[in-house]
Order: C-alpha cells, then sequence, then structure tokens
C-alpha cells in the first residue's frame, strides 16, 4: 500500500470485493466514509479486526458503494 489519502470511491475502485483496513478516516456522516488511507486489503476481515482489537489506528470496511449499506 501507498500511504496516500484516497476517496472512498477511489478506494472501491481500486479494491472491489475486498476487505479494506483503513486509516486518517475523513467520515462523510457516522457511516459513509469520504476519503482514508488504507493501509491492506484482502479477501478476509481476520488481519485487520485483530490488529484493530489490538488497539491500532485501524478500521475494516468491506467495499462496496456508499449507498449500498
Amino acid at each position: 500500500m501507498d500511504n496516500k489519502r484516497m476517496t472512498w470511491a477511489e478506494i472501491v475502485t481500486k479494491y472491489p470485493d475486498k476487505w479494506v483496513g483503513l486509516s486518517q478516516i475523513d467520515w462523510e456522516n457516522e457511516a459513509n466514509v469520504r476519503s482514508a488511507v488504507v493501509i491492506g486489503a484482502s479477501d478476509n476481515s481476520r488481519d485487520f479486526l485483530k490488529r484493530q482489537f489490538a488497539g491500532e489506528d485501524v478500521f475494516t470496511r468491506y467495499t462496496l458503494p456508499n449507498n449500498l449499506y
């Protein structure tokens, strides 16, 4: 990952149907990500959730457009 800030639309396009680990999130509202730094992408959320529960600054989300959830 290149640690570059991306919009949610860019993240969905670059990592379709993947779990992504996000940091430095700019929230559009309580549920939707406006932009974030992607720290990783995977077919499962396990590693990101472990890091999140260990107290790291990581949020896990599946890549669907904002209007689908």
